[in-house]
């Protein structure tokens, strides 16, 4: 019996060749925000990819979009401080979102971007799709479920990303994912399948690339 919340696995030819084609186009960094009159017009769709910081966001993009150094990667916590916008084609965003949680700036700082961050996960319209990112070693977390019942209230769809499985044995990945679909069973904006990743050893990206080729 398959369990709620399986992990995707898309065979599809077609689709899986729609995502290569999509993430074959050239990604560029189009603008960082720091306040919500600074969006670009909501023209296209976009997906936003969200989590505690240094779990791997800007890795995953970098790996996604095969630019090693379009998203800045960094070992300290915090340094994404504003919305950056990436364009991919005429119909997409990549939106990295700053992380959330634990941080390595002042209070001040952090309350000033978490406030903007929880106002464009609630009124974007052009948002079709929230990755929350949960660091496979640690499952989900009270700031993880923190966004997700915003995400929930704000009627926003939001589908789990498990970063570094790399770093775990399959026994102990299968108890964190166990964990995990236990907390999104709470939740009624959680899509209901898990996508594995691993940016290091490139695991799970063309089934997310495929996945991001579907939406509408």
């Amino acid at each position: 019996m398959q369990p709620a919340f399986p992990v995707t696995d898309i065979d599809d030819p077609e689709q899986r060749e729609a995502g290569r084609r999509l993430f074959a186009q050239t990604a560029e960094f189009l603008k960082g925000v720091v306040a919500m009159d600074g969006l670009p017009p909501a023209d296209r769709i976009e997906v936003c990819f969200a989590g505690r910081s240094n779990v791997g966001k800007s890795s995953l993009i970098n790996a996604l979009t095969g630019r090693r150094g379009l998203a800045r990667a960094s070992n300290t916590p915090g340094r994404t401080q504003e919305i950056n916008f990436f364009s991919l084609t005429e119909r997409l965003y990549l939106v990295d979102l700053p992380g959330y949680g634990f941080a390595n700036a002042p209070l001040s700082v952090v309350e000033k971007w978490q406030r903007l961050l929880r106002a464009y996960l609630t009124g974007r319209p052009t948002l079709r799709r929230a990755f929350v990112l949960i660091d496979a070693r640690h499952g989900v977390k009270k700031p993880d479920a923190e966004i997700m019942a915003m995400l929930d209230k704000a009627a926003v769809t939001f589908q789990v990303v498990m970063t570094k499985t790399d770093k775990m044995k399959t026994a102990e990945l299968e108890r964190v994912l166990t964990r995990v679909r236990a907390d999104l069973a709470r939740h009624p904006a959680a899509f209901p399948e898990i996508v594995l990743t691993s940016s290091e050893k490139g695991t799970g990206i063309e089934t997310l690339r495929t996945l991001i080729a579907g939406i509408e």
